[in-house]
């Protein structure tokens, strides 16, 4: 079936335009210099794009930039003064990603900082940083409850958050895998299914990435909990 799914991927992109010169010559550098081929197919860079559009995202806080390739996506459905924050662990994808950034015409307005996510979110309040209109989320999965934690602190009422990858090949159903990111995964799932600000889905995905998934949520309207601190501590 894989043939299939990224035949049709290939099929989809031909018809709805998931891509550019620019984009492409994001790939072809993200390639050149050896970054792991990880980010999202063109289809889901479109899907973000559409999402960041539908919400008029003005504020969005993406974790896990790599070489920038989604990042440029969800800068692209931003109004001129609108602002993304991305946050990405290795200081040379980070330069990798400015760099690609700023070749898509968008370092006006995208603001790529290196280091450890978790070190990092606690700072964005106190840089001035306003409540998140939509939030990515596609980093390390061993700490996806933080991140989700995290989420909900920089959230306001009617933010949508996107979790990455948490369908793992199916290995998310089962409770004894090894696998730290599944674990991880599944500590996120349990965290936000007894969150009451929270209404999320999960659905799963084919195609040129193989079989995997995403979780949507979205942040409720309420005059009492919506902007309470997420007690995050790590």
């Amino acid at each position: 079936m894989d043939a299939t799914w990224r035949a049709l991927d290939a099929y989809f992109a031909a018809h709805l335009g998931f891509s550019d010169p620019v984009l492409e010559e994001v790939l072809q550098t993200n390639a050149q210099h050896k970054l792991p081929a990880i980010g999202v197919a063109p289809n889901q860079g479109k899907l973000l794009y559409l999402l960041a559009k539908m919400q008029g995202a003005r504020r969005i806080l993406e974790i896990g930039t790599l070489g920038g390739y989604s990042t440029i996506w969800l800068g692209r459905a931003l109004p001129p003064d609108g602002l993304l924050v991305s946050l990405e662990l290795v200081p040379r994808y980070a330069e990798v990603a400015r760099r690609n950034i700023a070749r898509a015409g968008l370092a006006d307005r995208v603001k790529v900082l290196a280091g450890r996510a978790l070190d990092r979110l606690p700072l964005l309040e106190g840089q001035g940083y306003p409540p998140f209109d939509l939030i990515f989320i596609d980093a390390d999965k061993e700490n996806s409850l933080y991140y989700a934690m995290w989420a909900l602190q920089y959230s306001r009422p009617g933010t949508v958050i996107l979790f990455d990858n948490v369908v793992r090949g199916g290995q998310v159903l089962y409770a004894n895998s090894t696998d730290p990111r599944v674990q991880g995964i599944r500590r996120m799932m349990e965290y936000l299914s007894k969150e009451p600000r929270i209404e999320a889905t999960a659905i799963q995905t084919v195609g040129a990435k193989g079989y995997d998934g995403f979780l949507l949520a979205r942040v409720k309207e309420s005059d009492d909990d919506s902007r309470q601190a997420a007690g995050v501590h790590r």
